[in-house]
């Protein structure tokens, strides 16, 4: 029976790496619909069918998205803007400023070429239409592909609707052709999966979303002209441990250095992020997240890696989640080998 069940798992993994590529919105959509799922059934107060709650819980947050946008998507095109308009000024600075400190520090340890550097940044300065051509010619010839992406993008709201109105049916349908023996186990599991993810997934964004107000409100009070760009890289790729940290703190530190050409004004953006991650690790994650998916840190980072090796950005996507999965059937066999004789050495 356990080779059975082994060998229906392993042609489960494949079929998940072989439909990889398509299966990113289908999850997205789920994992959605799993978030919100909670949203619809405290409507208790609303006599009307689960359609109806569906739609109404799906246009409040459609309103709030599109009133996010209105309010965040000038501020980063306007900044956008301004970092293109600076660019040959950027560059200049690299050659002119950057490479020759460089040389001077580092030119007994490491051979820095600057002329054939400071050549090789004007001949990408002046490739930079060609570039642009080739990328138009490779969208126009991955024309397929370039709309399968945008058809994907625009199934996520689609898939989210139907599995926000049939969540409990396809669960109870799912829990129905468990066997009976196993039923009892699989309910709690299935409860203790619940509890994890639910809590995490919200603890999570709401950590995320904070460390982008702290990081942006936190540069932009140092003066630092991209801060709202940087503040939101830094936050949302914090679901990664660590990752938003240095993330952030490259990011604004050549920022800093070219708008401010001060190595002491690093200070205040170091001070910056010290403070948010402090925030971070004192109040947001116990406080919103806490030790739900009961991962270490390398473990999470790990999860994460190898999501992204084996199902490229759909595995980094369900990285923690199958991470937390497993770990919960890792924690109840441990519970059955120590209930177990084996255990005892009998």
């Amino acid at each position: 029976m356990n080779s059975k069940w082994l060998i229906v798992f392993a042609v489960f993994l494949g079929m998940l790496y072989v439909l990889a590529p398509i299966l990113m919105p289908f999850l997205v959509a789920a994992l959605l619909a799993y978030l919100g799922t909670g949203l619809v059934d405290s409507l208790t107060m609303l006599k009307w069918s689960r359609t109806l709650k569906v739609t109404l819980v799906f246009s409040i947050i459609l309103l709030g998205l599109i009133l996010a946008l209105l309010v965040v998507l000038p501020l980063v095109e306007q900044q956008i803007s301004a970092l293109i308009a600076k660019l040959p000024a950027i560059l200049n600075w690299l050659k002119e400023t950057l490479i020759p400190w460089l040389q001077s520090r580092l030119g007994g340890i490491v051979s820095i070429d600057a002329g054939k550097i400071q050549q090789g940044l004007q001949n990408n300065v002046g490739t930079a239409g060609g570039f642009a051509v080739d990328i138009l010619g490779s969208l126009s010839a991955t024309g397929m592909a370039f709309f399968a992406g945008v058809a994907n993008i625009v199934l996520i709201p689609v898939l989210t609707f139907y599995f926000l109105r049939d969540w409990h049916t396809m669960v109870d349908r799912i829990y129905d052709v468990v066997p009976l023996k196993y039923k009892q186990q699989t309910a709690s599991i299935a409860a203790d999966i619940d509890i994890v993810l639910s809590e995490f997934f919200k603890g999570q964004l709401l950590v995320m979303f904070s460390l982008v107000i702290i990081y942006s409100i936190g540069l932009s009070l140092i003066g630092l002209e991209f801060a709202l760009i940087i503040g939101l890289v830094a936050g949302l790729v914090s679901f990664v441990p660590y990752l938003g940290l240095i993330v952030g703190i490259l990011l604004a530190s050549v920022a800093a250095l070219f708008q401010f050409h001060d190595i002491t004004l690093l200070v205040p953006v170091l001070l910056v992020f010290v403070v948010a991650q402090v925030l971070e690790s004192v109040v947001l994650t116990p406080l919103l997240v806490g030790d739900k998916i009961g991962l270490h840190a390398v473990a999470v980072i790990f999860a994460v890696m190898a999501g992204g090796q084996l199902f490229g950005f759909t595995g980094i996507l369900i990285a923690l989640p199958v991470a937390a999965v497993l770990m919960i059937f890792l924690r109840y066999g441990i519970k059955r080998y120590k209930d177990s004789d084996a255990y005892f050495g009998q």
